[in-house]
């Protein structure tokens, strides 16, 4: 599991595990803009762990790039557990990683609702096709929710890899 202890940065232990498994991993982001991507990309050794990275902010590109059924957007909107899941094992059958890390939600300041508010976000991990995803209520600026959110996206990665058999 993740652990501070190490003095080392979330995506330098994600990388360090990847590594460590010769996996790959590919992105899948809609709110964080490709922020995932970019912090996996400020660590020496990215290049031999980072296949691919899709930034799917519309539902057209979800559906493109992910593979995310319209059914689903229709049913449980681009801000939903299972638009997450799709989105993560898009990804895999995308890229063909052995990872992939999706994130999804609401950053602010405007469009939530009531049943979906600003900082609800799902993150969703594929491990070779078994999909983990998290639902988060995040708080601050939209700055601060998408930080958050790349945080948490790369906390699911690294207990995800870590906790799978290579």
């Amino acid at each position: 599991m993740y652990c501070e202890k190490y003095k080392k940065s979330l995506e330098e232990q994600t990388v360090d595990a990847l590594l460590g498994r010769n996996w790959e991993i590919t992105t899948v982001e809609s709110c964080t803009g490709g922020a995932v991507a970019a912090r996996i990309v400020n660590v020496p050794g990215a290049s031999d762990v980072l296949k691919e990275g899709y930034i799917t902010y519309c539902d057209a590109a979800k559906m493109k790039l992910a593979g995310v059924r319209r059914e689903t957007l229709e049913a449980y909107t681009a801000v939903s557990r299972q638009t997450a899941e799709e989105m993560a094992l898009g990804g895999i059958r995308a890229s063909g990683a052995d990872v992939a890390l999706a994130v999804t939600g609401l950053a602010g300041p405007g469009g939530g609702t009531e049943e979906r508010p600003v900082g609800l976000v799902y993150v969703g991990c594929a491990v070779h096709e078994r999909v983990t995803v998290k639902e988060l209520h995040l708080k601050g600026s939209r700055r601060e929710i998408r930080d958050q959110a790349a945080d948490e996206a790369l906390k699911l990665a690294l207990e995800c890899i870590l906790r799978s058999i290579p």
